[in-house]
């Protein structure tokens, strides 16, 4: 007996009743069911903001990452178990791989950058800090804070595990707790994932809630601080955008559509090279990875005029390769779509598509693999051909959501790159060249209308992650019809998810706000050296003037044998004396050495390494004869609950650095970054 779904809303699964019924992709047998109940949505948002928003501010950013963390490592140790139930959508075990371990290495990639770049509070400072005022006592700058809302987030139905995990890693960053809401062809695989997360004990109380079914009022019942995201459809995310409510209260709505994305084979390659098989054997693998259900496939095919034959001839003999049926057994490398819907809608869209095209490969009765698999919602890989592509709009707007792309021609590169415009805007392009001058023209352009470019040749193919991976590291999304939306790009997805506000006021109050030292502001000195404390120990504003040095000609020339650096600067009195500092000055990196000289502690303590410098600047020149000084002061700490071998626990500390000369001019500025323990 089909079992029904639930949701998990207020804290509770929630759903009894059977509704409509979900279906093996496969065999088309019925296997699960939505329930019938109707939500409480009031219920849900009151939860999120009552119970999920202060449990999530309990925590700061980087014990919200360490978290993240932690549940990656329990759903990777469970991950066969989704697999079994991904196998039912249809899917090969090459494409559960993109959802279910692409899914969980998201929350991977983001636990990583967020130990590595948010601070150890709820306050992320994005400076500097820049004066406003002549005598120094008025600053301003930025802080992004936990906005105190919720996120929605609606996802299609072709990466059920990786759809939620994309928006809810950056949104539980942000501290906003998430209701999932993923489409209900194949929620059940949300619905495993959701039971599995709320199983692991990891997550704050009201962190995560799950629609399956219609979301009913729940958009009229959000607020200004809450956020939607949304994945699917154009169409539908303009229904969704337009909520009056979403209108009314200025709620930030981000949408991710399927576009119509392209691949481009430059006039330089030709059919000899390796750059044209790489080409073939890209445009293959998007056509037929999950059957086509990817908004990032390539749908659209730009061939030069003179290598259309090639490629089509390519092209057919690959994708006649391609065995397609039940995944489960030995061979089979396409399984099928999602649904017996999305059967129906792929085969209209072809129809509409072959109207005044070629049909290259496809068309014929497809020879399934399997048992069962005879009333599964199987369709074969289709290559159309468009000679005529800049007068037939269907190509450019019409789009088969499975294993369908289409061919089209060109006479020049501006012609190809006004082809690829003709989309509308799409997630992502590819370019295949070998001439640097074509990409360095060619990108630029395709920019415009693209959220992603790759450049694929012969070098890049080593590493390459293909046209259709996006990566956590970078911006997913892209103008006009993709749905204008920005989705992962590394930290910048957790900066969606706060709330940007402008600060001003003195230089101590903006150390005060943002727990980073601001030049200017007040600092504390004491008989203990900075680096002789412990991390829990240092406050942010501590500080060290040291004694002062005076520069020799005997410094410049042992630093000069030392590091070989005999830059006619350091060296040559009669050249220095032509250029604009009139004489001979030290090497900056002489003076980095001598402040540090000047401010380190050299005994065994706290502070267990120096690993870099940042925003490095040397501002005035430093003479022989000149006398300098430091100020070192803690700028920054973060926690990252962190422990060495031994259990001792350790943290980063930003210091901040000012070289001075006798006339209390600044001649160098940086941060260094040091390893500091905790006491044992």
């Amino acid at each position: 007996m089909a079992q029904t779904l639930q949701s998990f809303i207020g804290g509770r699964w929630q759903g009894k009743e059977a509704a409509t019924p979900l279906y093996n992709a496969l065999t088309n047998g019925v296997i699960y069911h939505t329930h019938a109940e109707q939500l409480d949505f009031e219920e849900a948002v009151r939860y999120g903001r009552k119970t999920g928003v202060p449990s999530l501010m309990k925590l700061d950013f980087q014990q919200r990452a360490a978290c993240l963390k932690a549940l990656a490592l329990y759903l990777m140790e469970r991950k066969e178990e989704l697999y079994k139930i991904s196998h039912l959508t249809g899917a090969t075990r090459p494409d559960s791989w993109v959802d279910v371990e692409g899914g969980i290495g998201t929350l991977f990639a983001y636990a990583s950058m967020g130990s590595r770049e948010l601070p150890s509070s709820n306050v992320l400072h994005e400076g500097p800090a820049m004066a406003l005022g002549k005598r120094g006592g008025f600053s301003g700058t930025h802080i992004l804070v936990p906005r105190g809302g919720i996120a929605v987030h609606i996802n299609a139905f072709n990466f059920p595990i990786w759809g939620l995990l994309e928006k809810f890693a950056p949104s539980f960053l942000a501290a906003m707790p998430c209701i999932g809401k993923p489409a209900s062809a194949t929620s059940y695989l949300t619905e495993a994932l959701v039971r599995m997360m709320n199983g692991s004990g990891l997550l704050p109380e009201g962190a995560l809630q799950l629609v399956i079914g219609s979301t009913g009022d729940l958009l009229d019942r959000l607020q200004g601080p809450d956020v939607v995201t949304f994945t699917g459809s154009a169409d539908t995310a303009a229904k969704l955008r337009s909520n009056r409510n979403i209108l009314n209260n200025s709620i930030p709505f981000t949408a991710e559509a399927d576009s119509l994305n392209c691949a481009i084979l430059a006039p330089d390659v030709t059919p000899d090279d390796p750059e044209f098989d790489l080409f073939v054997k890209e445009v293959a693998r998007e056509m037929t990875g999950k059957a086509g259900q990817k908004c990032t496939a390539i749908r659209r095919i730009i061939v030069p005029q003179n290598r259309v034959d090639a490629v089509a001839e390519r092209l057919r003999e690959r994708l006649s390769k391609i065995v397609v049926g039940d995944p489960s057994v030995e061979g089979v490398r396409m399984g099928a779509l999602a649904s017996k819907d999305q059967q129906r809608d792929v085969a209209e869209r072809v129809a509409m598509l072959a109207r005044g095209n070629e049909m290259v490969f496809g068309g014929d009765a497809l020879k399934l693999v399997g048992e069962g698999v005879a009333e599964g919602a199987f369709f074969s890989p289709t290559l159309l051909l468009c000679r005529d592509a800049l007068r037939n709009d269907a190509v450019h707007d019409v789009e088969a959501f499975g294993p369908v792309s289409t061919m089209m021609t060109y006479s020049d590169m501006d012609e190809a790159l006004q082809l690829a415009a003709r989309g509308k805007g799409s997630l992502v392009s590819t370019l295949v060249t070998k001439d640097p001058m074509i990409a360095a023209h060619a990108v630029p352009i395709a920019a415009a209308s693209h959220g992603r470019v790759l450049v694929l040749e012969r070098e890049a193919s080593v590493d390459s992650t293909g046209h259709g991976s996006p990566l956590p590291q970078l911006k997913h999304g892209g103008p006009g019809r993709a749905g204008g939306g920005e989705e992962l790009g590394g930290i910048r997805a957790v900066r969606h998810f706060l709330q940007r506000a402008a600060v001003q006021g003195s230089p101590t109050m903006l150390s005060a706000i943002t727990g980073e030292y601001v030049r200017g502001g007040a600092v504390r000195e004491s008989g203990i050296h900075p680096f002789r404390k412990h991390f829990e120990d240092l406050q942010v504003g501590d500080s060290l003037l040291t004694h002062r040095r005076t520069v020799s000609e005997a410094d410049i020339v042992n630093f000069g044998g030392v590091s070989g650096d005999y830059f006619y600067m350091h060296f040559d009195e009669i050249a220095a004396r032509d250029t604009q500092f009139g004489k001979r000055i030290a090497h900056g990196y002489f003076v980095l050495s001598a402040a540090a000289g000047l401010f380190v502690s050299p005994a065994p303590g706290p502070v267990l390494a120096n690993y870099g410098l940042d925003n490095l600047r040397f501002i005035t020149p430093v003479a022989i004869g000149d006398t300098i000084r430091a100020r070192l002061t803690c700028k920054r700490k973060v926690d990252r609950n962190r422990k060495d071998d031994k259990g001792v626990g350790q943290g980063v500390v930003a210091w901040d650095v000012q070289v001075t000369n006798q006339n209390d001019e600044l001649v160098a500025s940086y941060d260094i970054l040091t390893l500091v323990s905790k006491h044992a």
